[in-house]
């Protein structure tokens, strides 16, 4: 490995040096290997990790002149020998790879049959090594389940979008650590370019053709596609941006974690889903609002019945009691078939949840949402807008036309950016923070309960005249000391959680049911925790 050092043409004579990588140990891999993989001049590795060891690692470099980074994918190449009968395998499959089965996805069905395969064609393969036999198995099911040489950045944890522009541009991803960079992945050909995305496009179950050039689908493993293909709307070329779908979801105890909330944030919020009461996130694009809109949903009691509307499934949430609904595109000039959240919403409110939940609300669904309110549906969602009063504005106006007396049936919003914090002197660090949180008291008011101070990042809280604590007081027949002291509670339970790494969503869930169902049980067991300092 050489970190932090310039890249030198003369050491491309270097003999490779590959050995398979244990966690917590650095790969060795000489400078040949490296020129390899497309790292340029002036350019220096800051940090390494695998994707798929032996064979796909991710090299993170930075220009030693204007600093910025570089992704690369960096991959064990095949051999001429190798090549040939990689193939000649691909021939094979193509011929009697059978479709999937019911109820199981092309990613586990090829898996399945690949050894299968192999092994009936034997006397067809020359005889190969162990590493040479799973190096062609490597970018066989890399090719063949349709991800090709964006596989790497799929299998990637810390990369959240995949996006390229056009023909010859270079493939860009935005990472959790080092944010947008350049990857040294680029399509050279328009053919090339073209079939990849028919290809990505079909294995979501859709269509993509200079008919209908844009498409916005969900791939397996429920990572979301936006779509624009050839020269029909983008000058450049097909486009295409992957955002990728997190199987274990951001809880409270992550945003708690990475200082997106505080303690007392978090409690309020735990107290509203308590109440079924209703609340919007609002934020920009990539500001974290479907991320937060899914940790807020881990407090919503287990009993309830939750209906979700999306364009694209992003929400997961660990609830049993769950109706997750997807919108459909229609076909031909007449949109024949169109199923939009409008549809879906009206159908939601037949199912009787108790809180519905919407992906994003941009259009008349906003006033179906407001109509389901007002009959004593919960109801969350996310919505485009930097504050708090310029989405209520947006509610009001058109395309959503939401009355402004039903404006106070949405009880809170909340607005989470990316924002810039000075992590030290002369460094600046990328976080997300929520910004505002405001109780709606009407179409133009709102009583701020809390707002993040850039200059200390720290929250100033003014709970301080609550309504909405004070309507939960009444309704359950408590006084505000005992509303104040619960919550005091709640984040004894949140700070033991957060000391025991109860993040995954599913023992978060449980945590909470089981606080709703016994709260002394759950109240005793936080009290023996010994207070940490710093947590």
């Amino acid at each position: 490995m050489f970190k932090g050092k310039k890249h030198d043409k003369k050491a491309s004579n270097e003999p490779d040096i590959i050995e398979p990588m244990d966690a917590g140990k650095t790969q060795k891999v000489s400078l040949g290997q490296i020129q390899q993989s497309g790292i340029p001049e002036n350019y220096v590795e800051i940090d390494r990790y695998p994707l798929t060891p032996p064979f796909a690692y991710a090299v993170i470099t930075q220009n030693t002149e204007n600093l910025e980074h570089l992704y690369v994918v960096d991959e064990l190449p095949l051999t001429p020998k190798e090549r040939k009968i990689y193939n000649d395998l691909k021939a094979v499959l193509e011929y009697d790879l059978k479709p999937a089965e019911e109820n199981e996805t092309p990613q586990e069905s090829f898996r399945k049959q690949l050894p299968k395969i192999i092994a009936a064609h034997q006397d067809e393969l020359p005889d190969l090594s162990g590493l040479e036999a799973r190096k062609i198995t490597y970018y066989a099911t890399r090719d063949m389940l349709g991800l090709e040489r964006i596989g790497p950045l799929m299998d990637d944890i810390l990369i959240e979008d995949i996006s390229c522009g056009g023909l010859n541009k270079p493939v860009y991803v935005w990472h959790k650590k080092y944010e947008s960079m350049m990857a040294n992945i680029r399509f050279e050909t328009e053919e090339e370019l073209d079939n990849f995305i028919v290809k990505l496009v079909h294995l979501s179950g859709k269509h993509i053709s200079t008919t209908y050039p844009i498409v916005d689908a969900t791939l397996p493993g429920k990572h979301r596609l936006s779509a624009m293909f050839r020269r029909e709307v983008t000058p450049l070329g097909t486009s295409f941006t992957i955002r990728k779908f997190k199987e274990d979801p951001y809880t409270i105890i992550d945003l708690l974690n990475i200082g997106t909330i505080n303690e007392t944030i978090a409690t309020y919020l735990w107290m509203l889903m308590d109440n079924k009461m209703s609340l919007m996130v609002l934020g920009s694009t990539g500001a974290g609002k479907t991320t937060a809109l899914n940790a807020i949903s881990g407090f919503i009691p287990a009993s309830f019945k939750i209906f979700t509307v999306e364009e694209v499934a992003e929400i997961n949430l660990p609830h049993e009691n769950w109706v997750s609904s997807i919108s459909r595109t229609g076909y031909g000039a007449q949109d024949e078939g169109a199923i939009g959240l409008f549809e879906l919403l009206k159908a939601a409110v037949r199912h009787r949840p108790d809180y519905i939940v919407v992906g994003e609300v941009r259009g008349e669904e906003a006033y179906v949402l407001f109509q389901a309110v007002a009959t004593g549906h919960g109801g969350l969602c996310t919505m485009h807008a930097d504050q708090v009063e310029a989405g209520l504005k947006r509610l009001v106006q058109d395309p959503m036309n939401v009355p402004a007396a039903s404006i106070p049936l949405m009880h809170c919003a909340l607005v989470v950016k990316r924002v810039n914090t000075r992590t030290g002197p002369g460094s600046r660090s990328i976080v997300r923070r929520v910004t505002q949180m405001s109780e709606i008291l009407g179409a133009d008011a709102v009583k701020d309960i809390s707002t993040w101070n850039p200059a200390k990042d720290e929250f100033e809280i003014n709970i301080s005249g609550s309504r909405l604590l004070k309507r939960i007081a009444e309704s359950n027949g408590l006084t505000l000391d005992e509303v104040r002291e619960e919550m005091e509670r709640r984040k004894r339970v949140l700070r033991w959680m957060r000391a025991h790494n109860m993040r995954d969503y599913r023992k978060f869930s449980q945590t909470v049911a089981m606080y709703r169902k016994d709260p002394e049980r759950v109240y005793r067991r936080a009290m023996k925790f010994t207070e940490i300092p710093g947590v």
